[in-house]
């Protein structure tokens, strides 16, 4: 029998690190934040109100084993001067699922099964009316995770307007999993609307799993300047009780100076750097490695890499 893992985010982070992460013989269960309110998903959640589509749609591409073609149409986006401008065929296909089935879990699974997955994908949450909110360290009040990305400020505080309802298979997943993953991505738009759950926080409390998180590359413009992977970490672990992240993964590839470079003048993003002393302090492991390539001047994990390392530890006796 596979071992479990439970890998909890959203955005692209995720869908990337899935992509890879399904070719080993493992078995997956992928949670997702569903309170985007921007583009063709805020689109549709405000002429539908539903939750959020749009990172569940690039997950199940991600872990799609249908062929190439049938993945690029589900991101394929409309550009025309109709109310179609900018919506994914993908977004369309899950709302559409919804409104037969009245259930975003059941119009996951029968997208899933359509397209080859052979893993699960779940929400965290079906709740249709979830609003992130953001409180920044001047105590201006912000609501919406678009509002958040855009606002590029730090945060004191994240936390829902309502507190989400958490699928119970959701919390079954956790308490099942023998390794749980906070993916890379957005620490307050993509990470954080899993973990401040009250039901998530208390699943993990009761977990025996070590929790695992893949550190971003580059920090984020406001709200994470100057971080450094200790400083991620324990931010990570203010928003969590008890249970606290055990393990992480970061890189330690020199980025070429001209990269470098690149991202801070035209994107205000620096590469995160390993503080050792820090995460030695806080007592989280250490998983270091030359993870990082560029693919058309954009920084990106080394695919294989990075999933070798997380099934190498998860295959520890």
């Amino acid at each position: 029998m596979y071992k479990k893992v439970a890998v909890l985010g959203g955005g692209t982070g995720l869908s990337c690190l899935l992509k890879g992460l399904k070719e080993f013989p493992i078995d997956i269960t992928a949670i997702i934040t569903v309170s985007d309110n921007g583009k063709s998903t805020g689109k549709l959640r405000r002429e539908f109100n539903t939750p959020a589509v749009g990172d569940i749609r690039k997950v199940i591409t991600n872990l799609s084993g249908t062929d190439e073609p049938i993945k690029q149409m589900m991101s394929y986006r409309f550009n025309t001067s109709s109310d179609l401008n900018g919506h994914a065929v993908g977004n369309l296909i899950l709302t559409s699922m919804l409104e037969i089935t009245g259930s975003l879990r059941d119009s996951i699974a029968c997208l899933s099964k359509l397209l080859d997955v052979k893993h699960k994908v779940l929400p965290i949450s079906e709740d249709s009316h979830l609003v992130l909110m953001g409180k920044d360290n001047q105590g201006n009040i912000i609501e919406g995770e678009e509002q958040i990305t855009r606002a590029h400020c730090k945060f004191e505080r994240i936390y829902y307007k309502e507190e989400p309802r958490v699928l119970d298979e959701v919390i079954e997943s956790i308490k099942e999993a023998d390794l749980i993953i906070f993916s890379m991505g957005s620490l307050y738009t993509s990470i954080l609307p899993n973990i401040i759950c009250k039901q998530v926080k208390e699943a993990l409390n009761g977990t025996k799993a070590p929790i695992m998180y893949l550190c971003n590359a580059v920090t984020q413009p406001g709200e994470t300047d100057g971080y450094t992977v200790g400083d991620h970490v324990e931010l990570l672990n203010q928003y969590l009780d008890h249970k606290k992240v055990d393990v992480v993964i970061a890189s330690n590839t020199k980025i070429d100076k001209r990269i470098a470079e690149k991202y801070e003048n035209e994107e205000r993003k620096d590469p995160v750097k390993i503080d050792y002393g820090k995460l030695n302090k806080i007592g989280v492991e250490l998983i270091e490695a030359d993870l990082i390539v560029v693919e058309e001047n954009v920084l990106r994990h080394n695919s294989m890499k990075l999933n070798s390392l997380i099934f190498s530890y998860l295959m520890r006796d």
